[in-house]
């Protein structure tokens, strides 16, 4: 598969920096802060990936274009590998899935239908209730809507109404810029990731259920195929 080959680890580190143009002493640093994860050969020797050199260059991106410090980095490094493994897992699981349909075996149990939207999304709080759950001015939380931080609901007269899930966000908005000194374009970074991250989840989630459903409808068609007419004692159909 395509995400085997991104993952498979081929380049030395002399030839990894050199095609990220970094020093080959900033990727074990990057190494020992979490941010990539090279692979092994058996002799313990480094070996990056197509998948590590796309991080690597993304990290170059993230602190000189952006300005990010190594803080909002490790964060955005954090998630974009839950994205990759959250691919992995996908990909895996389309791959069982496909053997369960050709040897027709019997199908995973299907997500109960009609299920409720999640409680955490449901807007109740106002902006001034929710700027003082968050210890934050109002005028801040319409800043961080504008940059697409937060996406609050609308009542039917357009006031603002924020969920639970908004409240977790601003939260964790106020640590990463509080606590971490993150910048606006590493928490926007970050934000976006996680949202993707949420999305990916939730389309996995979806195609394994429609595969799921397509597995049950061929199970149930080969189950309901009529007997075969049965033969007489000299090998004739009756």
């Amino acid at each position: 598969m395509a995400g085997d080959t991104k993952n498979r680890p081929v380049y030395v580190i002399s030839v990894a920096a050199e095609l990220v143009d970094m020093h080959p002493q900033t990727l074990r640093l990057y190494e020992r802060k979490g941010l990539i994860r090279p692979g092994r050969s058996g002799g313990k020797t480094r070996l990056y990936s197509e998948r590590d050199i796309e991080h690597l260059r993304e990290i170059r991106r993230l602190t000189q274009e952006l300005g990010v410090n190594l803080a909002g980095v490790e964060e955005v490094m954090r998630l974009q590998h839950q994205l990759d493994d959250l691919q992995d897992e996908f990909e895996s699981e389309i791959e069982r899935l496909e053997g369960e349909i050709e040897a027709q075996s019997q199908p995973q149990p299907l997500p109960a239908p009609g299920e409720k939207p999640d409680p955490l999304d449901r807007p109740v709080y106002v902006i001034s209730v929710a700027a003082e759950l968050v210890d934050m001015h109002p005028q801040t939380l319409r800043l961080y809507e504008r940059k697409r931080l937060i996406q609050p609901g609308r009542s039917g007269g357009k006031t603002r109404l924020y969920s639970e899930r908004d409240i977790v966000h601003l939260r964790e908005i106020r640590r990463l810029t509080q606590e971490l000194g993150v910048n606006l374009a590493g928490v926007e970074e970050i934000m976006r990731l996680r949202q993707e991250l949420n999305h990916a989840r939730d389309r996995m989630e979806g195609s394994i259920a429609r595969i799921q459903r397509d597995i049950t409808d061929r199970m149930t068609k080969w189950r309901e195929l009529p007997a075969p007419p049965p033969e007489d004692e000299e090998g004739e159909t009756a």
